[in-house]
């Protein structure tokens, strides 16, 4: 069993993963140890001593041996030498943008394994309010983006439902209702109007036909954002500037007339933290300033570990004259809830 100064087997093995997954390491050394988390917490008390007396973790499906070093020191009390030199390894984030990070309240755009992401819900949730944060809202993708698993409409109205029943156990925390819809080509949106607006906090995003010209995507932009229903624009370019992806250019759009709808209609300009995206470019922050457009500064993440990529964000916002009270989560709930009300979401 754990002691008051060390994590038992299981939280030791989601920590690892979550400052793996904070380092940006490969994707499937994260994977083996909340796989193994998984497996261990399955087991049941008496399960679990029989394997600590006969250090029998290797035969269970999913344990090998990095992962059985860290259940059997856990299990006798310690805290594993190896998640000892990860806490030790983890540097500052983008320190420069430590000022803007101290403001923020919350993270607006998240998503879980019900969509592409790799935790529960629970999870990622958890982490948020363990990072101080005051509310998370979870936006998990909208039905189109098949490869991504989007939310049909009636899987997305089950998820309110554990949302619901989440907040009951995490608060003053809360987890916000929200949906990272995609914009089609046309502009509409990938959801339910009706659906739309039960939601707390609407991202709209472009994750087709990126390359279309200037003059259609722009249209398409702006009538997204001008839907009374859509808080923010998700990473707004859709570059890819690293990462095993690969590189994308940027979309094509007038961005003067895409961030004048986004301030006429109150719908926030996202800050991209995802060290792949750094979207927008720093030229186009600086105009959305010069426009007096709002922000919201994201992950956009898609494990724990990715929830604390906010400060790469924060030090690009700061870098190119973004101010903390034009950033909506910054704001105490009651205003961001407002906020996004009168804007329609």
């Amino acid at each position: 069993m754990a002691t008051a100064t060390s994590p038992g087997p299981v939280a030791a093995l989601r920590e690892i993963g979550f400052w793996l997954e904070r380092s940006r390491a490969e994707t499937h050394r994260v994977r083996a140890y909340r796989r193994a988390a998984d497996v261990v917490a399955g087991l049941s008390e008496t399960e679990r001593a029989e394997r600590a007396r006969a250090r029998s973790w290797r035969e269970l499906p999913g344990i090998g041996p990095k992962t059985a070093a860290v259940i059997e020191q856990a299990s006798a009390g310690a805290t594993p030498d190896y998640l000892v030199d990860l806490r030790a390894a983890a540097e500052p984030i983008a320190p420069a943008g430590d000022e803007l990070r101290a403001a923020l309240r919350g993270d607006l755009h998240t998503h879980s394994d019900w969509s592409d992401g790799g935790s529960p819900i629970a999870e990622m949730m958890g982490v948020a309010a363990a990072l101080g944060h005051d509310y998370c809202a979870l936006t998990d993708h909208s039905p189109r983006l098949k490869v991504a698993n989007g939310l049909s409409a009636e899987r997305l109205l089950r998820q309110l439902d554990v949302i619901a029943e989440l907040n009951e156990q995490l608060a003053p925390f809360r987890i916000l209702t929200g949906i990272e819809v995609d914009i089609l080509d046309d502009g509409t949106l990938d959801q339910r109007a009706d659906l739309l607006e039960r939601l707390d906090v609407v991202v709209a995003s472009v994750h087709s036909r990126l390359r279309d010209d200037s003059d259609t995507m722009t249209k398409r932009m702006v009538y997204a954002v001008a839907n009374p229903h859509v808080d923010i624009l998700g990473h707004c370019t859709g570059r890819l500037v690293e990462g095993g992806r690969g590189t994308r250019p940027e979309s094509r759009f007038d961005a003067e007339l895409v961030f004048e709808a986004c301030r006429r209609y109150s719908t926030a300009v996202e800050i991209n933290s995802r060290p792949e995206r750094r979207d927008p470019p720093g030229r186009l922050i600086e105009l959305a300033v010069e426009m007096d457009c709002h922000f919201s500064i994201d992950t956009d993440a898609h494990a724990p570990g990715q929830l604390a990529w906010q400060g790469y964000g924060c030090e690009r916002a700061l870098a190119h004259g973004v101010s903390a009270d034009r950033v909506i989560d910054t704001w105490p709930l009651d205003q961001l809830l407002a906020w996004c009300r009168e804007s329609g979401g």
